[in-house]
């Protein structure tokens, strides 16, 4: 997946705006290209479930920018950008592929892409930065 630099730069600052929570959001763009982030809440506070108003907020966003849902970003703030067994989902998307940003690294970002599909094993994809 190509990410522009831009993009990358509003999920690097988002996420450290809190660095010890874990931050959620929806990706959009348009052409199968991320464009923005949409931050998400959690459902509750504590839990890692996206808030379904949220999501519903963000989509409706997305559509009048002309994007589409590209991806779900979390960050893991004390832990490897890899998928855990807790991290936030979203039922009604069960194949979109999702972004995981690690703070766990000091003053480098580390971002990785999976792709989840309930049929299927988790596969980590490659992320390349572009202008």
């Amino acid at each position: 997946m190509q990410i522009p630099r831009h993009l990358v730069n509003q999920i690097l600052h988002l996420a450290q705006l809190s660095p010890d929570q874990e931050i959620s959001g929806l990706i959009g763009g348009r052409d199968n290209i991320p464009r923005s982030c949409y931050p998400v809440p959690a459902a509750e506070a504590g839990d890692r479930r996206l808030d379904p108003k949220g999501c519903r907020a963000a989509l409706n966003a997305m559509a009048a920018r002309g994007e589409t849902l590209i991806a779900v970003l979390h960050t893991h703030p004390n832990a490897p950008a890899v998928p855990g067994s807790g991290d936030p989902a979203l039922p009604e998307f069960p194949a979109i592929p999702c972004l995981i940003v690690s703070l766990n690294t000091k003053g480098v970002l580390e971002m990785r892409g999976y792709h989840s599909d309930p049929a299927s094993p988790t596969t980590e994809f490659d992320l390349e930065l572009t202008e």
